[in-house]
């Protein structure tokens, strides 16, 4: 036997034990680098945010502060100003005087006015006693049924003449009264428009007043926005105070647009506006639809819908775990769609490529849109 011939030393039984020993090595191998398989990376995606809104977008108008009711207080007699007695920008009260008349020449004729009831009050007694006179003759026969007949209507007449000297002086008292101009409410001198030496006519405007119970806020419309202005919640804030704000009401619309602008001229009316809302002062309106439901716009391609309904892939991105929300779909459009629930206000969601993902996975986002 030669020295190299090593199979014919070693026994057989030895040369299968170590075969076996090399087989059930590389198999364990192969089995740990089956177990050791490195797990799938996180998917990059594309996010947006949920913003909830309303369905119609709110519109503002700036818009200026008046008073609903403002009239120029005249005098009803004809005259010549004695006195002003307020200024502009100064408030008023109900019943205050605002300007006086000269009243000479009135109370010349509220005396003239009293001697003619003093006379025709003379002779109306002369005329009763003439009538009484005549009756007690006629019952003793001693005149004609002609003359009754005419004391009595002597004494009609005597006693229409007294009614009207009685008028007369209520009248030239009325227009005595009449010489001082006072207000008729609440409010603010917004004009003076007679100095004192002038004469003025009856119903001439004198001084004009704003009524301070009710304040509104005038704003220009375009003609798009007419509808909405009748049917739209409606608020109000000053430039002045931005944070605080107040409930209006439409309380008019021009029927005619402004042939220069084009505008709707809208009044709203601002019950709550306190001292604080000058005349004068520039605010704001808002409309805002009255529907209480606010809506989400969201891209069409975050829409995932296998069959069970529409769903949208909520994204933590804490954790890079995603979870599948049903959602309620208001409409769609050709690049949207609006839903009104199913996910929260500021949730981020899978924009692109949600056919692609799973529930299990592992999601990194890479960017987000503003939409």
């Amino acid at each position: 036997m030669s020295k190299f011939d090593l199979t014919r030393a070693i026994p057989t039984p030895v040369i299968a034990f170590a075969l076996l020993g090399v087989i059930a090595f590389v198999l364990g191998g192969c089995d740990t680098r089956a177990e050791t398989k490195p797990e799938a990376s996180a998917r990059p995606v594309l996010v947006t945010t949920v913003k909830y809104e309303q369905q119609a977008p709110e519109r503002t108008f700036v818009g200026t502060v008046k008073p609903r009711i403002e009239t120029d207080l005249g005098f009803r007699v004809a005259g010549k100003v004695a006195k002003r007695l307020v200024e502009v920008g100064q408030t008023v009260e109900s019943g205050q005087p605002l300007a006086v008349l000269d009243e000479t020449d009135l109370k010349l004729q509220a005396e003239q006015a009293q001697a003619e009831l003093s006379a025709a009050s003379g002779v109306r007694a002369q005329a009763d006693a003439a009538l009484q006179r005549a009756i007690e003759l006629r019952a003793k026969g001693w005149t004609t049924a002609a003359q009754i007949d005419q004391a009595k209507a002597q004494a009609d007449e005597a006693q229409g003449r007294f009614n009207r000297a009685e008028r007369a002086v209520e009248l030239t008292n009325n227009s005595l009264s009449y010489a001082t101009l006072t207000a008729d409410g609440r409010g603010i001198v917004t004009a003076s428009l007679v100095e004192p030496g002038q004469v003025v006519a009856a119903g001439q405007g004198a001084i004009r007043v704003a009524r301070s119970d009710e304040k509104e806020v005038v704003v220009a419309l375009p003609e798009l926005l007419v509808a909405r202005a009748r049917d739209d919640n409606a608020r109000v804030s000053l430039w002045s105070d931005p944070r605080k704000q107040y409930t209006a009401t439409l309380r008019e619309l021009a029927p005619m647009a402004d042939a220069a602008t084009r505008t709707y001229l809208a009044k709203f009316s601002v019950p709550g506006a306190g001292e604080d809302v000058k005349l004068g002062m520039t605010a704001t309106v808002t409309l805002s639809d009255r529907v209480n439901d606010r809506i989400a716009r969201l891209p069409l391609s975050a829409l995932f819908n296998q069959g069970t309904g529409p769903s949208l892939f909520v994204v933590d991105t804490k954790t890079g775990d995603i979870a599948l929300k049903p959602v309620t779909v208001r409409a769609y459009d050709k690049n949207n769609v609006e839903i009104t629930g199913g996910v929260n206000e500021g949730d981020r969601v899978v924009a692109l490529g949600v056919q692609k993902l799973d529930t299990e996975q592992k999601v990194r986002v890479v960017s987000s849109l503003t939409f």
